[in-house]
């Protein structure tokens, strides 16, 4: 049996962070830059303010940003393959919609995203447009309506170019298990974008569009926005309304955020979360204008985390950890002292547990939502002689080997004589780790860790070892089974391949202080020098 839950509160441990590794912090501060440049590369910008700027000046018309960033996606698409589905069309007719508008005097034409090119994850659904989940069972599928989350996006004037690539039905961690094709990532083609957001976090590294949408239910956001340069944004368990996202693990799936710049971030964060009657597991929370708090670099004090307390948790930076990944967190960590916070070292000693825990809990979850792509209700239906036949055929045709695998596993987990010793012991656990977060974070305003253990890896490195591609998940899974939000921003390179790799820092935080992670991270983006995480990709197109 688990340790009482009170016993295993008492086993967190906190230590500042001895002088000699404040030293090494130092030391290794500026870990792997890219390339350099003929002057320093300034802090990340804000791509849908420069939008909106230029549309209200009358400088630029949306029609014109449009194809600018079509253009980029087309010369792009054929190597780096982010979408599954590209609206071009669409998206230029919207275009010259909100020109028109504009230049008729509508006050409310331009709405906080008019003209913000936005990629959506093909497990949301969109209306008018294909939502395949990356499955061959749903190929062709068009839903009669937008998910929650995209009708917000639209509301405010986004227009939607297209659906990204995933793992199907978000089931991997490398976008390598899409039923359609394998992503690769900006900065290195010959390597995974991570996954299963990978397709939406490859096009924002590649600038195919301003914001993307993605889903996180283990780590599926931060861990692409690691490795593919760019900010993902995993928020609090019902912060962002879950309608019209396919269901893969319900207490653990959110909907989240990519963006160039931590204030894009927030941008689209503002929008779409919210209650919604439509899902009775969002939040009756009021929303604040995420991005209205943060200050610019300009107007910052010489010290702006001052009594900002951080741990830094132990079990992330050991065995199993790329050195350097661990440097880049390191040198994180020292940026964020110099910049007036408190930065400790804190154990969290079911850390370990969480993982294992996770594909328990995610596969039994699974296992039963999928059982709705029958060939009946949804999805391709095989000919076949009888009822059973017909089910057999048309999920075994339909459905990819890693979806078919990790439903096996739930429904083992989930039947008689195995529930008590696989799902409720992972239940119990999941209640330890809620536990010591919470202890965790009644003494430290953020805790931080590497998004993953590794930089990207190379494609069909881990193919044919599953159980290594879950441990990739180590990092991620905890802050899911919590339902905490967490934000994850790019810190440094490790070096590999032409330019680097890049590696991002994990700020978590308490249920619903995504304004807090958000203020830090926009802190931490603006003041970290000599880093530019623009892929070489760009360069050549």
């Amino acid at each position: 049996m688990p340790p009482p839950l009170q016993a295993h509160r008492l086993l967190i441990s906190h230590r500042r962070l001895p002088t000699p590794a404040r030293r090494r912090f130092t030391a290794v501060s500026s870990v792997q830059s890219a390339p350099a440049t003929t002057s320093a590369p300034g802090p990340a910008t804000s791509s849908i303010l420069s939008i909106r700027e230029s549309l209200l000046s009358g400088e630029r018309t949306a029609a014109d940003i449009t194809s600018e960033y079509l253009s980029r996606l087309r010369r792009t698409e054929p190597s780096v393959r982010s979408f599954i589905h590209v609206a071009d069309a669409a998206a230029e007719r919207h275009a010259e919609e909100l020109d028109r508008r504009i230049a008729s005097g509508e006050k409310d034409a331009v709405g906080p995203l008019a003209g913000v090119l936005v990629g959506v994850k093909d497990n949301l659904c969109t209306a008018n447009m294909p939502s395949t989940g990356g499955s061959r069972i749903l190929q062709g599928y068009q839903p009669a309506y937008d998910a929650t989350a995209v009708r917000r996006l639209r509301e405010a004037g986004a227009i939607v170019v297209g659906k990204t690539n995933l793992d199907e039905f978000g089931m991997g961690s490398t976008t390598e298990g899409s039923a359609f094709q394998v992503t690769t990532n900006p900065w290195d083609d010959s390597r995974v974008p991570g996954g299963s957001s990978g397709g939406s976090a490859s096009a924002i590294s590649a600038r195919q569009c301003v914001v993307s949408l993605g889903s996180d239910t283990g780590g599926s956001v931060r861990q692409p926005a690691s490795f593919c340069g760019v900010v993902g944004l995993k928020p609090t368990y019902g912060r962002i309304s879950r309608f019209g996202l396919m269901a893969y693990a319900s207490s653990l799936d959110v909907v989240g955020c990519f963006g160039s710049s931590v204030f894009d971030t927030a941008t689209i964060l503002s929008v779409v979360a919210g209650h919604d009657k439509m899902d009775s597991t969002s939040s009756t929370q009021d929303v604040p204008d995420y991005a209205s708090k943060l200050v610019s670099l300009d107007l910052l004090e010489s010290k702006p985390l001052n009594g900002v307390r951080i741990g830094i948790i132990q079990e992330t930076l050991g065995e199993g950890v790329d050195t350097g990944v661990v440097s880049s967190i390191q040198g994180a960590a020292s940026h964020l002292e110099r910049l007036g916070s408190v930065v400790e070292e804190v154990s969290l000693p079911s850390f370990s547990l969480g993982l294992p825990a996770y594909y328990i809990l995610a596969s039994s979850e699974a296992s039963s939502n999928l059982s709705r792509y029958d060939g009946i209700r949804y999805g391709r239906q095989v000919s076949a002689d009888g009822l059973n036949e017909l089910y057999g055929e048309s999920r075994a045709n339909g459905l990819g080997h890693e979806v078919k695998m990790r439903i096996l596993m739930g429904t083992y987990a989930l039947s008689a004589g195995y529930y008590d010793a696989y799902y409720k012991r992972a239940q119990q656990v999941r209640t330890l780790i809620k536990e010591s977060f919470k202890y965790a974070l009644e003494r430290y305003d953020i805790l931080i860790s590497p998004a993953a253990p590794s930089a990207a890896y190379k494609i069909g490195e881990k193919t044919n070892d599953p159980l290594a591609m879950y441990a990739g998940d180590i990092m991620t899974v905890n802050v899911n089974l919590a339902g905490l939000p967490a934000l994850v921003v790019p810190c440094g390179f490790v070096e590999d391949g032409a330019a680097g790799l890049p590696v991002g820092l994990q700020m978590i935080g308490s249920p619903f202080s995504e304004g807090n992670l958000l203020r830090v991270g926009h802190i931490f983006e603006q003041t970290l020098q000599d880093f530019s995480f623009v892929p070489p990709l760009l360069a050549e197109c």
